[in-house]
C-alpha cells in the first residue's frame, strides 16, 4: 500500500504547541526579559506574568495560588512529591513506607524503588486488577500499617484506564497517609478539581495538553512543608529551587485555561476518533484485544496486545506509512522487552511484547483513522505471515 499522508496518533507522548499559547508566550522571550526575582522594573514585570499564570492554573485545580509550584516537567513534580514526602517523615521521626503501583509512569516507581535501594523508605507496590486499576480493598491493606505517602496514577499513561482517585484518597486520609497522583495523562482531559478529587499532591505537564514541554505543576496542599528537592535561591516558597521560566509558565497557563474552556468540544472528538480506532481495529484485526478499561478509560486513547505481532516491528511498518504511534515495549540494543504494564494487567510475557498505544488529539480527522486501519491491517496481516514462514 502506498504512503499518501502523515497522521499522527502519539498525543499521549506529546502535543503540538497551539498557536494562541505560542502568541502568549511571545512577548516574554525578547520584551519581557528580565529575572523575575529582581526589584527592577523589568524583573517585576516578569514576576507579575507568574503570578498571573499562577492564580490561572489555580482557579482550573480549584486551589489557592500559594499551593501551586511551578516545575521543569512531570517527572520533576512526580520526584518532588515522593521525595520530598520521604524526607518530611524522615524529619519527623516516621518510616518513610511509600505506596504506589506497578503501573505508575516510570517517573514515580523509578523514584519509589531508588529510595528503597538507596536509604531506608521501604516500597510497598499494591496490585492492579486486570484493567490496570487499583482495587480499594488491597489498597486499604497497604494504608493500614501507615505511609509517608501513597502515590497512585490518575489516568494510565499506556492503557488509559482511569482510577477513583476520590475513594483512594479517602482511603488514605482515614489511616494519615499522604495522597499524590500523577495527573499528567489526565490534564485538559479529566477534572482536575483538587477538592473534589480529595488529593494532597498532583503533577501535571504542559505539553500534554497543547503546551510547551520543559514546563510543569505540581499542587502541593497547605500546610504540607516538603523539604527542597532542588536547593539554590528560595523559589516557590522554598520548594524549589532555578530561576523561573517565564514564558513557558505563561504557556502552561493558556493551554491549560484553553483545554478546560474547550473542553466539551475536545473531548467529543477525542471520543469519537477513539471509538472509530477501537471498532475498526477489533472488528478488522484477528485476535486484537483492548487493553485497560473498556469504559474508565481516557477520551483520547486507544490500546491494544495484537498476539502474533513483534510491536516495534509493526511501529517500523507503520512509521514508513507516515503513522506515529507507541508500543508499550521497551527496545534496547534490539533486544525488546515486555511492557510493565501489560505484565501488571496478567498478560504474558509474549503478550506483553504486542502493546499497541494509538492516541487521537485536536487534528486527528476521520480520514486519518481510516488511512491508519488500511495501513494496520495490511501490516499486521505481513508480519503475521512472515512469523508463520520463520516458524515453519
Amino acid at each position: 500500500m502506498k504512503r499518501n499522508r502523515e497522521v499522527y496518533l502519539d498525543y499521549s507522548a506529546s502535543t503540538p504547541v497551539d498557536p494562541r499559547v505560542i502568541e502568549a508566550m511571545m512577548p516574554y522571550f525578547s520584551e519581557v526579559y528580565g529575572n523575575s526575582t529582581s526589584s527592577h522594573s523589568q524583573g517585576r514585570r516578569g514576576e507579575m506574568a507568574i503570578e498571573k499564570a499562577r492564580a490561572r492554573v489555580a482557579q482550573i485545580l480549584n486551589c489557592q495560588p500559594s499551593e501551586v509550584v511551578f516545575t521543569s516537567c512531570g517527572s520533576e513534580s512526580d520526584n518532588l512529591a515522593i521525595r520530598g514526602a520521604a524526607w518530611l517523615a524522615r524529619q519527623q521521626g516516621r518510616p518513610a513506607r511509600l505506596i504506589t503501583t506497578p503501573v505508575e509512569h516510570s517517573a514515580v516507581i523509578n523514584t519509589v524503588l531508588q529510595l528503597g535501594e538507596l536509604t531506608d523508605a521501604e516500597p510497598v507496590v499494591v496490585p492492579v486488577d486486570r484493567h490496570g486499576l487499583v482495587e480499594a480493598g488491597r489498597f486499604a491493606d497497604a494504608c493500614r500499617r501507615g505511609a509517608a505517602l501513597a502515590s497512585v496514577i490518575y489516568a494510565n499513561n499506556e492503557v488509559g484506564s482511569v482510577n477513583d482517585l476520590a475513594e483512594l484518597a479517602a482511603i488514605a486520609h482515614e489511616h494519615d497517609v499522604l495522597f499524590h497522583t500523577d495527573a499528567v495523562q489526565a490534564g485538559g482531559q479529566l477534572t482536575l478539581d483538587v477538592e473534589q478529587l480529595g488529593v494532597d499532591m498532583l503533577s501535571l505537564s504542559a505539553h500534554k495538553f497543547y503546551g510547551p514541554k520543559g514546563i510543569g505543576v505540581l499542587y502541593v496542599k497547605d500546610g504540607i512543608e516538603l523539604p527542597s528537592v532542588l536547593t539554590g535561591g528560595g523559589h516557590e516558597g522554598g520548594r524549589r529551587a532555578g530561576t523561573h521560566n517565564t514564558a513557558f509558565i505563561v504557556g502552561l497557563a493558556t493551554a491549560l485555561e484553553l483545554a478546560y474552556t474547550e473542553t466539551d468540544e475536545r473531548l467529543r472528538h477525542f471520543q469519537n476518533r477513539r471509538d472509530q480506532l477501537i471498532n475498526g481495529l477489533i472488528s478488522r484485526v484477528a485476535s486484537a484485544q483492548l487493553t485497560g478499561h473498556p469504559a474508565e478509560r481516557l477520551p483520547s486513547l486507544a490500546s491494544f496486545v495484537l498476539p502474533g505481532i513483534d510491536a516495534n516491528s509493526l511501529l517500523m511498518h507503520l512509521d514508513m506509512n507516515g503513522i506515529a504511534a507507541s508500543s508499550g515495549s521497551a527496545c534496547k540494543t534490539g533486544h525488546p522487552e515486555p511492557s510493565d504494564v501489560l505484565l501488571a494487567l496478567e498478560y504474558s510475557s509474549e503478550e506483553a511484547l504486542c502493546g499497541l498505544r494509538l492516541s487521537v488529539g485536536i487534528q486527528t480527522t476521520e480520514a486519518d483513522i481510516e488511512y491508519v486501519m488500511d495501513i494496520l491491517v495490511d501490516s499486521v496481516g505481513k508480519l503475521r505471515s512472515l512469523r508463520r514462514e520463520f516458524v515453519t
